[in-house]
């Protein structure tokens, strides 16, 4: 494939090249590239290859909940996003605290061959709140843990879990809700949590990424630590910094623009490492008896081009960072870099097109958005992994490709 007049950008490039990919790579950038043997030339004039996206925080649903997303509709929808890796959480049925479940996962997920995954394993036994020794023998498959949707109880727990972490180098990925006090007040259920998590950390120093921050107190609490150098990372989601004073239900909940605005300004100082969907598929009858989530897969992009760079909040650069260099630093992951010998896994995006999200057209089972109807810019029109188109949109081909 020789991809013609594009503009090549990932956290540390901005400019115009030709890009020549062979076995799986990208073997040469330059500019007037030819190649006599190449199958396709596209012409990426007035668009932008980018690298494919990480997301920390999804729910494929797989197994156990299969009517509301699986494996395959997961998978499809990650690709129709730009995403070729995914973390998946544990809250399937039976709960992810096995790894016979994980190696089923993994396995399905290879199978289908889309994209990349990672199972994460539950901090507690079947979200007990209390048991880690299924934490004792696990293989070097896993690589994160988390009880997300839940917080961990017991500061006990969580300063057992997070030496367990330490000693086999995993992430310890938190969902920060005092659950006893988010039943008065959910704000406050968020931020003593993650004041309590970072600081049992300040004393281990083991792997923690707090999740889907929503409040401006939380991410000042980790901003503070970041200052001191202590070993923690945090992601935000897209409709946690698109939307505010909405009543859509997703957990934690969408809130008041003054935190929007502080966590673009984390975002903005370098203080947000990731940019995660917590895609979760819910079916019209859960979502009816008040589930809280929402997908997010098929508009993390436009909904974050539109809200950070489009409103010049922030460079594409840095929004590459957040969608791929980041989660791929958390994970140990060899993702973000577009340069000559490295993987072929990109995404062609058109950045000046408007459209309007339809979720009648989702390729996930599953339509909970709070985006339906709503205008952004931003089209993925074609998602590689390994060298292999996973993603393309039909008009992009009949308008950009050409054999040689």
């Amino acid at each position: 494939m020789l991809i013609k007049n594009i503009r090549l950008v990932d956290k540390e490039k901005d400019f115009f090249t030709d890009v020549l990919i062979k076995d799986n790579k990208i073997v040469k950038l330059g500019e007037s590239i030819e190649s006599e043997d190449e199958e396709v030339i596209i012409n990426g004039k007035e668009l932008v290859l980018m690298p494919s996206f990480i997301d920390l925080h999804a729910h494929f649903r797989d197994p156990g909940y299969v009517y509301k997303e699986d494996l395959l509709s997961g998978s499809r929808a990650a690709v129709r996003g730009g995403f070729t890796y995914v973390n998946l959480m544990a809250n399937t049925n039976p709960i992810c605290s096995d790894e016979k479940i994980v190696s089923y996962v993994l396995q399905k997920a290879k199978n289908i061959g889309l994209i990349d995954v990672n199972q994460t394993l539950s901090i507690t036994e079947n979200f007990d709140g209390v048991s880690l020794n299924h934490l004792d023998h696990i293989s070097k498959a896993i690589k994160v843990i988390s009880d997300d949707g839940k917080g961990i109880k017991s500061s006990r727990v969580m300063y057992e879990a997070l030496i367990k972490a330490k000693e086999k180098d995993l992430v310890v990925l938190i969902h920060a809700e005092d659950e006893e006090i988010s039943k008065i007040d959910y704000r406050l259920a968020e931020n003593l949590e993650t004041i309590r998590d970072i600081y049992i950390n300040k004393k281990i120093n083991a792997k923690l990424h707090l999740t889907h921050v929503s409040t401006k107190e939380a991410i000042e609490e980790i901003e503070r630590a970041k200052g001191k150098n202590d070993n923690v990372t945090c992601d935000v989601t897209p409709h946690h910094i698109a939307l505010w004073d909405n009543d859509y239900r997703v957990n934690p909940p969408i809130r008041e623009k003054e935190d929007v605005d502080r966590l673009i300004k984390a975002i903005k100082d370098g203080v947000v490492d990731a940019i995660a969907t917590d895609h979760a598929p819910h079916s019209i009858e859960d979502k009816q008896k008040n589930a809280p989530g929402m997908v997010g897969l098929e508009t993390a992009f436009k909904v974050a081009y539109t809200t950070l760079v489009k409103s010049k909040c922030i460079d594409l650069k840095r929004l590459s960072c957040l969608l791929t260099y980041g989660p791929a630093r958390i994970l140990n992951l060899e993702y973000g870099i577009l340069q000559s010998g490295s993987k072929a896994n990109y995404v062609i995006v058109d950045l000046e097109k408007e459209s309007v999200v339809n979720s009648n057209d989702f390729y996930s089972k599953s339509k909970n958005t709070a985006f339906d109807g709503m205008k952004f810019y931003g089209e993925i029109l074609m998602t590689v992994k390994d060298g292999e188109i996973k993603y393309l949109d039909d008009a992009f081909k009949k308008e950009r490709f050409c054999d040689n």
